[in-house]
């Protein structure tokens, strides 16, 4: 199957400590590393990791930090010829902190806010040739809106993963495929009025929330609830398990699997990225997925 992503790519500054410092507190870290990331590439990567065919749409900025995202990302086999090269944007950058299993993120779009609408035209009709767009919201939101329109008029199917969080117009909602946010992002679009189980009822085969540790739910066409818990793993770095998530799932609905299987698959996934260090680094394989699940 061919998947086109609409987002965010970013250099990941990762750094390592015994725990996330508090407000105000300075802490000796362990390490620093710089690896590729942002979480359109993210959930390319991931894809093309479990067999898809996938090109990048997006912008990075003129120099050492774009130019190695982009080698990175054709290393993976993922298309790279519609990204924008920008002269006076930097890169997009995330600062990230991983410590206790967990981790927190600042972001800087840089090139990224450049994916705007004008961008948006100059691409449109290429999506026409994929079976599945996917976008997030790292990048403008008016382009996210934009080329969610533009695929409902043209029938192509699309997978928003509403991260950052952000408000998702209702017309947005209903013309998406799937909405894959996860707990904090499912209260902000929402409100905390309604509980998960009444959230994702009223919108089946549609909802997918992520919930960390203990999983991920959805409601089938039927109205039956489906909770998927996390495999155990040993934890190295949760960052990228997300995406790995939304990339797997993708893989599987494009295939035409049923909700529950690409959700068990998805979920897999998910959890044997978390085995390795950073987003990318830990994301599996096909083989690696089908060998857990005895496939």
């Amino acid at each position: 199957m061919k998947l086109a992503v609409v987002g965010s790519m970013n250099m990941d500054m990762t750094v390592t400590a015994e725990r996330i410092p508090s407000k105000g507190e300075t802490l000796l870290g362990n390490s620093i590393r710089y690896i590729p990331g942002g979480k359109g590439a993210n959930q390319a990567v991931a894809m093309a990791r479990l067999g898809a065919e996938v090109e990048m749409f997006g912008c990075v900025g003129d120099d050492e930090n774009g130019r190695r995202l982009v080698r990175n990302l054709e290393k993976e086999g993922i298309k790279t010829g519609n990204i924008s090269v920008l002269k006076d944007t930097p890169t997009g950058i995330a600062m990230i902190t991983v410590g206790e299993n967990d981790n927190t993120i600042i972001v800087v779009p840089g090139a990224n806010g450049k994916v705007d609408r004008d961008y948006a035209e100059r691409i449109k009709e290429k999506l026409e040739a994929y079976d599945m767009v996917i976008m997030q919201q790292e990048i403008p939101l008016d382009t996210v809106h934009h080329i969610v329109n533009f695929c409902s008029e043209k029938g192509i199917p699309v997978v928003l993963n509403p991260a950052p969080a952000a408000v998702v117009p209702m017309e947005i909602i209903e013309k998406v495929t799937y909405l894959t946010p996860n707990e904090h992002e499912a209260a902000l679009i929402f409100g905390d009025g309604a509980s998960t189980e009444e959230l994702l009822k009223k919108y089946p085969d549609k909802l997918v929330i992520t919930q960390g540790s203990k999983g991920v739910s959805a409601a089938l066409p039927s109205g039956e609830i489906v909770n998927i818990p996390a495999r155990p793993a040993k934890v190295v770095d949760t960052t990228g398990a997300g995406d790995t998530l939304n990339g797997a799932f993708c893989v599987k609905a494009a295939e035409g699997a049923g909700l529950k299987e690409a959700l068990v698959y998805a979920n897999t996934a998910a959890s044997l990225s978390t085995e390795k260090f950073g987003a990318q680094g830990g994301m599996p394989y096909a083989k690696e997925v089908d060998k857990e699940l005895g496939i």
